[in-house]
């Protein structure tokens, strides 16, 4: 039966059903890791997560790219999702940011009547969290770079700017990792190391997100999957970036600069 409108219905999919049990098996494994030391379950769960990643990634772009499936009304379909998506982001990290201005803006007589807490030593915002921000406001600069040279069709460099992006994003994320290690306080230190942790914990989840959301369009880009008419895979990437880039800069500001 030919269909006779430009709506993709999509096929029955496993995907749905394997990412949710990776998400159980992942979610009762990091249950299992705090009460008993053992992270068997917790990375098999994370396994199933990225097999169920790669393939159900790997039948979208079928979709898209072969199979010609993402019509301009399905493509606009794709923006308003994204777009909705970033949406919820936001209001997800505006929990965050309300708890810590709800504590440090009228600090309790438990934590000394003071922000920081007495005995909580912040640290310096100009030393590695002025680091990293450069560090994204220049992955901010490289994505912009991949999308304009998409845009011209220039694929040598939007190739090169797309994988600078990315070493960026792994660079970030090596210094946050080497910054939690050297930290003078801990998440159990009063609600500023909760915050604190919380916060610049799932900005650094979104980086790796992010980070991985590139380097599936880098792939894809060196593989002639992207045109400058056709790329709504890539630049919903660059949307997610920037995103994340500027959750960073509120963080940077918020957390490191004033609540130090």
């Amino acid at each position: 039966m030919i269909m006779s409108h430009p709506y993709h219905l999509v096929d029955k999919s496993p995907w749905p059903l394997t990412g949710a049990t990776g998400a159980l098996i992942m979610t009762s494994g990091i249950v299992k890791w705090f009460h008993h030391y053992n992270t068997t379950l917790f990375f098999t769960g994370i396994f199933v997560i990225l097999l169920t990643m790669i393939q159900w990634w790997r039948d979208i772009t079928r979709e898209g790219t072969f199979q010609g499936l993402h019509t301009t009304v399905v493509t606009t379909g794709l923006r308003w999702g994204m777009i909705l998506f970033i949406i919820s982001e936001v209001f997800f990290f505006i929990s965050f940011f309300w708890a810590f201005f709800h504590s440090s803006l009228s600090p309790t007589p438990e934590l000394g009547s003071c922000w920081p807490p007495i005995g909580t030593v912040p640290f310096n915002p100009f030393q590695v969290p002025l680091l990293n921000t450069a560090i994204l406001l220049a992955s901010g600069v490289t994505v912009t770079w991949a999308h304009h040279s998409l845009m011209e069709n220039n694929h040598t460099q939007a190739n090169l700017s797309l994988l600078l992006t990315i070493m960026l994003g792994i660079y970030f994320t090596v210094i946050q990792a080497y910054e939690y290690m050297e930290a003078p306080f801990t998440i159990a230190d009063a609600v500023y190391g909760a915050t604190f942790f919380v916060a610049t914990g799932f900005h650094g989840l979104h980086v790796l997100i992010g980070t991985t959301f590139l380097t599936v369009c880098l792939l894809r880009h060196a593989i002639c999957h992207f045109s400058s008419q056709h790329h709504f895979g890539f630049e919903a990437a660059a949307w997610y970036w920037h995103f994340v880039d500027v959750v960073w800069l509120f963080l940077y500001v918020s957390i490191y600069w004033w609540g130090s």
